[in-house]
């Protein structure tokens, strides 16, 4: 009886046994099989900047006024001409300033014959006190009468400097040699003190004056060189050197003034002129580029698999990214190198050391 109960059952389980083989076949067949991937090579794209426009401007400009109140009576120069260092640019009436210099002069005068009355009197009292003809204190007051009248000269004297000082005013002087580049008042006109009347530039000491955006400025040092080139002309062009970056943005434009001297520039790079700034190494090999279906997220990092072309098996690393918001493309900052693969399709479905089937794709932005 158990002899036929196992005869029967024998078919039943060796069934079984097929079964379960096949189904483990099955499986260590799925898990040896390559998985299919899209890939690509790693390539620095060149970069590609734009040039930003740019304006020449001195590096030095003076605003000239005149230090006292006045009526221009003459303007002996206008925009764009050379001036030398000292030379008369402008003039008030001087009328006022003279009477008050002849003023001075006066109190002077009446100030010098009181003191040469006071030392006259002083040697008198002095005289008599010493025959017994005088009291101490006849000798004492002209004594200091003496003082008196030698203090109002010299205050006299001084109050003569000062008018003098102020008739010089009546002149405005250039304070170096440069060129004009503005005008504020015309003949006739009443001007304060300190009140621009025209505006003096060096010209030999130029810059070019260019507003970058936050996103150019991080690369940006003092003494790097750019390409300058006249807008109007490309073929004019000069090296100028960063000498001053804004520590702040400008809060309507978010963009930071930077300066570059050209004072080496010809003589073509003249004030006011429009050129475009480009970095001397443009064209050179920037940062690597994937789309943005390569990077994959692991523990809150970003993730890319690298292929190992000697097994057909990935690996996944780490890497820093440059991901501006919307784009489709990111730049790889470190973490990879130029020339290995890297999965860009299929990158949530890999493990570590999976064997891949990879088709390439071309890459580029």
């Amino acid at each position: 009886m158990t002899i036929n109960r196992l005869y029967t059952s024998l078919p039943l389980l060796l069934s079984i046994l097929l079964l379960v083989g096949c189904e483990q076949s099955s499986i260590a067949g799925e898990e040896v099989a390559p998985r299919p991937v899209e890939t690509v090579i790693a390539t620095a794209q060149p970069e590609n900047i734009q040039g930003l426009p740019g304006v020449v401007h001195a590096r030095i400009e003076t605003d000239l006024a005149f230090r006292t109140l006045g009526r221009i009576i003459s303007r002996k120069v206008d925009v764009g001409d050379l001036v030398s260092k000292d030379e008369v640019v402008a003039e008030i009436d001087p009328l006022s300033l003279q009477l008050a210099v002849r003023s001075a002069e006066a109190d002077l005068r009446d100030a010098q014959a009181q003191l040469d009355n006071a030392v006259l009197n002083e040697k008198r009292k002095r005289t008599l006190f010493d025959t017994n003809a005088a009291s101490v204190a006849d000798h004492d007051l002209a004594e200091q009468q003496l003082k008196s009248a030698d203090a109002n000269v010299e205050k006299a004297k001084a109050s003569l400097e000062k008018a003098q000082e102020q008739l010089g005013y009546a002149e405005l002087k250039a304070e170096f040699d440069g060129v004009v580049t503005a005008t504020f008042a015309e003949m006739g006109q009443t001007v304060s003190p300190g009140q621009p009347v025209l505006r003096l530039a060096r010209p030999e000491q130029r810059d070019v004056v260019i507003d970058v955006p936050e996103a150019l400025l991080s690369s940006g040092r003092v003494g790097d060189s750019f390409d300058v080139a006249l807008q109007l002309d490309p073929k004019q062009e000069t090296v100028g050197k960063v000498r001053e970056i804004a520590p702040q943005a400008d809060p309507s434009t978010r963009t930071y003034r930077v300066k570059l001297a050209i004072d080496q520039a010809p003589e073509v790079f003249r004030l006011g002129a429009v050129v475009t700034v480009k970095p001397l190494a443009e064209g050179k090999k920037g940062s690597v580029t994937l789309p943005i279906s390569a990077i994959c997220d692991k523990d809150g990092a970003d993730h890319v698999w690298v292929v190992d072309r000697s097994t057909a098996t990935v690996k996944l690393r780490p890497v820093q990214l440059d991901k501006p918001a919307g784009a489709r493309f990111v730049r790889v900052q470190s973490g990879l190198r130029e020339g290995e693969e890297v999965v860009v399709a299929g990158v949530n479905e890999l493990v570590d050391g999976q064997k891949v089937k990879r088709e390439q794709e071309p890459a580029g932005e």
